[in-house]
């Protein structure tokens, strides 16, 4: 029997590939003490209940001690979410990650009076207390947003009733990832000549990259049949998550669970309808895409495990992970000296945990924080990964930035610019590594890699945002959502998005099981959003000289100092019209015509 591929055990892994966590505590033993150092803090919080409306100096003391406390449990955590992601399984990390959500959800408890009392603070008074105490300036921003929100801050008792539920409402994200990253198993795989496979999360995505077809097939089934199995559970899952969603927005007093994930970080909702829109008017694209690898593959019927797979034989390219630094330290080099010194230093300092092991958390992210941003990886060598790369540090980047030109209030971004910074790296890496080929059998597999950006990252994602936008509508309305409601969802969207051209098996009415966005409330749509804009600032950076990438990097350190329309217009794009995302899709249109014309 052959070998199967072996997934290295924690203890396995070369340090130097694992991302530096001791530089945010030594040891356990440190976390430990200042996490008990932070014990008294909910009750020294607490102490200004009643008290921020009093006085300009007492409110002005609240905000700049609350700001100091941001920062100090933000350490506290991200140190127990990474250990806790070297490896899901292990029960120590699990422990404190357990202790440390507790006592964010006691502080939270504590802290319930900032929004009403804050909301409760007359105009008048607060244009006064400016006057009074310079120091409030600095705060303006955040007072004016908090603000925005008064319409939906319940009373003192139903605001202390809410923060108190913290823990429940996080139950139905906590139970799918620990169900799905470290209880779900999967049974190894075998390719057209029996040799076995390990199917884990961080191996699906390259086996379904494989041209080996039987292989895709099993991988696909097997994988798709495993969460079928479970698929009431799952069910019951996703739809207690939507259910709280539901009623949360409700008792906040919003019209729908869209508008109540969308107001509070300043997006309107036709924004997320203008992306559904214009994708739908631009599905003919898809759709000459789908026929376009269906022709090239030499399909008589194009299935959904073979979306993923090469449509040219040179696209089953070894990148290992020190050639895809050095492509994108090369792509972001026209960022400037700073960007590209920060950068470089991402990789000597060991921002990055780069491999998979066992019961590691799958996917990727970056995580800002203020010692340096943490970037998770399961690295495989293609050029996906290579991208994964470019897209991550673009996050990273974004983070540092904004951390290093913003005080902690304003440090962080919402998730609508954050997906820019990142996407916009990949377009970079991808028109570095365009300029950088005269072959035109390589220009080709390119281009059909930057087709696949467009399919998974604009059509799918929107696709994604679409199904939750139906799923929470159809709860909204009182319909039930059993499994089969989901399943029969997700299928008939499958069909809508890549058409007559491509055989819809009905394992994928299951997908919407493993998606762990749909427990982050309507925020995949991100993507698509983002991948537009970026699209437009890349070019911007590329042919606008020294004023673009100046532009484009005051947009990166500005974290939330003002609303994510507003930074993304100082970059120089409009995201609260369709435009970028037409004109997105028109270079999709223009990319099918040219990759048409060199497979022809």
């Amino acid at each position: 029997m052959a070998n199967e591929t072996k997934i290295l055990k924690r203890s396995e892994q070369n340090p130097a590939d694992c991302w530096s966590v001791e530089d945010l505590f030594p040891n356990d033993e440190a976390w430990e003490a200042e996490f008990q150092a932070c014990q008294e803090i909910p009750e020294q919080m607490a102490a200004y209940r009643g008290r921020l409306g009093t006085s300009a100096a007492t409110l002005l003391e609240y905000l700049e001690y609350s700001e100091e406390v941001n920062s100090r449990i933000n350490s506290l955590y991200i140190y127990t979410m990474l250990r806790h992601d070297e490896d899901t399984a292990n029960a120590a990390y699990q422990a404190i990650q357990g202790r440390c959500s507790s006592f964010l959800v006691r502080l939270s408890s504590a802290t319930a009076f900032e929004e009403p009392e804050l909301v409760a603070i007359p105009e008048e008074e607060l244009k006064e207390f400016y006057t009074q105490e310079p120091g409030l300036e600095k705060y303006r921003r955040y007072l004016t947003w908090t603000r925005l929100d008064k319409d939906h801050i319940l009373s003192q008792a139903e605001e202390d009733l809410l923060a108190g539920a913290g823990e429940v409402t996080s139950g139905p994200h906590d139970i799918f990832s620990a169900f799905s990253d470290a209880d779900m198993k999967f049974p190894t795989v075998t390719d057209s000549t029996g040799k076995e496979h390990a199917l884990t999360h961080g191996s699906y995505i390259a086996l379904m990259e494989s041209p080996d077809r039987t292989l895709r097939e099993n991988a696909f089934k097997s994988l798709y049949g495993v969460y079928g199995s479970f698929r009431n559970g799952l069910s019951a899952m996703l739809n207690t998550e939507i259910r709280k969603n539901v009623f949360l927005s409700r008792a906040r007093k919003y019209d729908s669970a869209l508008q109540a994930a969308l107001t509070p970080v300043e997006i309107p909702e036709q924004v997320y309808h203008n992306l559904i829109e214009a994708v739908h008017q631009n599905m003919e694209k898809m759709y000459r895409y789908m026929a376009l690898r269906k022709k090239a593959m030499g399909l008589e019927e194009l299935h959904m495990y073979d979306i993923y797979a090469p449509m040219l034989p040179e696209a089953d390219r070894v990148i290992t992970f020190e050639q895809a630094k050095e492509y994108v330290l090369a792509a972001t080099k026209v960022l400037g000296p700073e960007y590209h010194k920060v950068i470089e230093s991402s990789f000597t300092e060991r921002w990055m945990d780069i491999y998979e092991n066992e019961g590691k958390r799958s996917g990727a992210y970056s995580c800002g924080c203020k010692v340096h941003p943490f970037v998770l990886l399961n690295h495989k060598d293609n050029l996906n990964s290579a991208f994964t790369l470019a897209h991550e540090l673009g996050h990273s980047m974004h983070s540092y930035l904004s951390d290093k030109n913003q005080p902690p209030i304003y440090s962080h971004y919402v998730l609508f610019v954050a997906e820019v910074a990142s996407t916009c790296n990949e377009a970079l890496l991808m028109r570095y590594l365009l300029d950088h080929t005269t072959d035109k059998r390589e220009r080709a597999v390119l281009i059909n890699y930057f087709l696949e950006q467009f399919r998974t990252t604009l059509y799918r994602q929107t696709m994604f945002a679409e199904f939750e936008l139906k799923t929470h509508e159809l709860a909204e309305a009182g319909e039930a959502l059993t499994a089969q409601r989901f399943c029969d969802i997700y299928y008939e969207l499958n069909k809508l998005y890549y058409g007559d051209n491509m055989t819809v098996d009905p394992e994928i009415a299951m997908e919407w099981s493993r998606i762990p966005h749909f427990y982050r409330r309507f925020y995949v749509y991100q993507y698509a959003t983002g991948f537009s804009a970026a699209m437009a600032l890349s070019q911007r950076i590329l042919t606008g000289g020294s004023e673009a990438v100046e532009q484009y990097l005051k947009f990166l350190s500005g974290g939330c100092s003002t609303d994510p329309i507003s930074l993304l217009k100082i970059a120089g794009v409009d995201m609260s019209t369709p435009a970028p995302v037409n004109e997105a899709l028109a270079l999709f249109g223009e990319l099918i015509g040219e990759l048409e014309e060199l497979l022809a």
